[in-house]
């Protein structure tokens, strides 16, 4: 059988490690959120992380400028790297605001959803990781559903977290918008995850 898949690997490198580092930035924010209020070192891995995934980022998209033939659509590919640099900096986002605001403790609903992040990223990084391997839809499958169940679940925990917070009569306003701005931004990293899910999917779609 001729091996169709592609013998450059720089650009799976490029996918896994920019992977991997949402792998690492979902489990710091799960880990300041558990460890609160110690959250200086992970506020400062989260930072660190970010602006590796940003170099990554770039050196992704360099090498699209400059090589002719691509593993797959060039589209495809600026859209992947693009997909995972935007769920770190969501995290990064998140890890900003523990510093800026002064919080009195975390929210139990807010510590589930770092958790459903980091089961998704790790689905998501997975499925990253057989795209050097194989274009078979099938073997794709069981992290496309983990990643579609988790952002199911996240959407969830979101409403009943924000339908709470405005129906307590003596919540304080500010820590309310505080909060809802927390939910709303893990949120957009949960269905990034689906993003980046759908992304593959396309993918190997196309080159099956």
């Amino acid at each position: 059988m001729i091996n169709l898949l592609p013998r450059d690997t720089a650009f799976f490198d490029l996918f896994e490690d920019l992977a991997e580092h949402v792998v690492q930035a979902a489990g710091e924010l799960r880990s300041l959120a558990h460890e609160f209020p110690n959250t200086s070192q992970q506020i400062q891995r989260i930072r660190d992380l970010e602006h590796a995934a940003d170099s990554i980022t770039h050196t992704a998209l360099e090498r699209l400028d400059r090589t002719f033939i691509t593993p797959f659509d060039r589209e495809d590919i600026h859209r992947l790297v693009e997909e995972l640099d935007d769920i770190v900096d969501s995290i990064d986002f998140l890890a900003k605001r523990f510093a800026f605001y002064n919080l009195g403790d975390i929210e139990e609903d807010f510590k589930k959803q770092t958790d459903v992040l980091y089961r998704a990223v790790s689905a998501l990084s997975s499925g990253v990781h057989r795209l050097r391997r194989t274009r078979k839809l099938i073997e794709f499958a069981p992290d496309l559903k983990t990643i579609g169940q988790l952002e199911k679940e996240g959407d969830a925990n979101n409403h009943a977290a924000v339908a709470r917070m405005f129906s307590d009569p003596h919540a304080d306003p500010i820590e309310v918008m505080k909060w809802k701005e927390f939910y709303d931004r893990i949120e957009t990293a949960i269905d990034g995850c689906e993003d980046v899910g759908n992304t593959l999917e396309s993918i190997v779609l196309k080159n099956a």
